[in-house]
């Protein structure tokens, strides 16, 4: 069975599906971002599909410049269940909003530049 089905997957598989390398994987593993569901008895990392779309933030977290300090924060208010820890959920909503103000700025960012490479290469007679 695949990991379409519910089943676990090998590093090797997550790397495939997202475009990531094995080592991006591991360090995402490293520094406590992706941690691997299990591991097998010969120590091989397992991955499920809720850490698949866990990677899936990760990447679309990563352009936006945020740290993994960040990233992590962004992780937890986001996960199911999570209760606001010590925060009032207006704190969490707040804090929430406060990195989508950030992604939205970085966006338009991120489409000036674009804009002005297409210019560029307009200019170039592409």
């Amino acid at each position: 069975m695949t990991a379409k089905t519910g089943m676990t997957m090998h590093i090797g598989e997550l790397a495939e599906r997202t475009g990531l390398s094995l080592r991006t994987i591991r360090h995402y593993d490293d520094v406590g971002l992706l941690p691997a569901t299990a591991r097998t008895d010969g120590g091989f990392r397992v991955y499920s599909e809720a850490d698949y779309d866990r990677l899936q933030v990760i990447k679309a977290m990563k352009p936006l410049g945020f740290s993994l300090e960040e990233m992590a924060e962004i992780l937890q208010l986001l996960s199911p269940g999570h209760d606001g820890g010590a925060d009032s959920p207006t704190d969490v909503a707040d804090r929430l909003a406060s990195f989508r103000d950030r992604a939205i700025h970085q966006r338009d960012k991120m489409a000036r530049n674009l804009a002005q490479a297409d210019g560029f290469i307009k200019r170039l007679g592409g």
